[in-house]
């Protein structure tokens, strides 16, 4: 099941998937209600040497919807609040000091680095995805998911992936994110990356990758494949890491943090509607040597699949 991208219907304003490699992405009560069609992009904003730009007001940017200048309708620059879905590895590689490690920066991320009015989900996969909670603020609910979890089988991303974007898909906060923690490749799912790509062009999520390569020896085919995160995150918006032990990882989940409650999110009604095709997006700073990070583009479906009035 492939989540649409969510094209909000505006009355008043707010508004990413994480993915980790480590080894070898309810009820609706969004604000926006009324009869116009809103898309809306979340935008991380960077100076040359890669320092967060923020306090930007909503003049300073500039929207292309295929090529055609776009006018910003919704803008802020103060946080939004985030439903976050934590996808984690479990498969048999994850056994000992890696699950512990992933545990421990899952933890700290979600309850140290984020912020208290965000909400979360887990879902553990190994060959097959298995969704442990369902949306939560509360640690002890995501901790006890996650202390007993006990490593095994194969490892199937994919899967994984779109299994958790209906959830996504019904989550109360306006910003989407999924953090998935994996000790390697993908090699079990059912699903292809061509599929898991077509179905983020349908949602309206944020993608991150970190990728933990691991020195230890392993087959090349089960190693973590830095190329292949990239093509999952760098049309969402997001961007991929790569480190190399536990340490890393605490670090790379900061940076991420720190660009996650540091983002924009910008609005406007496209001339096209929910027309069922594929549209590219581009968001600028004008006049300024400034990096802006934002999806590339989506399929302009309508909510759940039924026309909107």
């Amino acid at each position: 099941m492939r989540a649409p991208l969510r094209r909000w219907h505006v009355a008043a304003w707010a508004a990413g998937i994480i993915l980790v490699a480590y080894g070898s992405g309810a009820q609706d009560r969004r604000p926006f209600r009324s009869g116009i069609e809103l898309t809306s992009i979340t935008a991380t904003v960077r100076d040359a040497d890669g320092r967060l730009v923020t306090g930007l007001e909503r003049d300073a940017f500039e929207v292309f919807e295929d090529g055609e200048p776009q006018t910003i309708t919704q803008f802020t620059h103060d946080r939004v609040p985030i439903g976050l879905g934590v996808l984690l590895d479990i498969s048999d590689s994850m056994f000992g000091r890696r699950i512990q490690d992933a545990r421990a920066a899952i933890d700290r991320f979600l309850f140290e680095l984020l912020d208290p009015g965000d909400e979360f989900f887990v879902l553990a996969f190994n060959h097959q995805p298995h969704l442990l909670t369902g949306w939560t603020s509360a640690p002890d609910q995501v901790r006890r998911a996650l202390d007993g979890l006990r490593p095994s089988g194969g490892t199937a991303e994919y899967d994984a992936v779109l299994a958790a974007l209906p959830t996504i898909a019904r989550r109360s906060r306006e910003r989407a994110a999924l953090l998935l923690v994996s000790d390697g490749a993908d090699t079990a799912s059912n699903a292809t990356l061509r599929e898991v790509r077509s179905a983020l062009m349908r949602s309206d999520t944020f993608v991150y990758a970190i990728a933990i390569d691991s020195p230890e020896p392993q087959p090349i085919n089960t190693r973590v494949n830095a190329t292949t995160l990239r093509e999952i995150t760098d049309d969402s918006g997001g961007r991929t890491e790569v480190v190399h032990n536990a340490a890393e990882l605490v670090e790379a989940t900061a940076r991420i943090a720190d660009e996650l409650n540091h983002q924009y999110v910008l609005g406007y009604t496209s001339p096209r509607g929910a027309d069922g095709k594929y549209h590219s997006i581009r968001v600028r700073v004008r006049g300024s040597g400034y990096k802006v990070r934002a999806r590339n583009g989506y399929v302009a479906e309508p909510p759940n699949g039924r026309s909107i009035k």
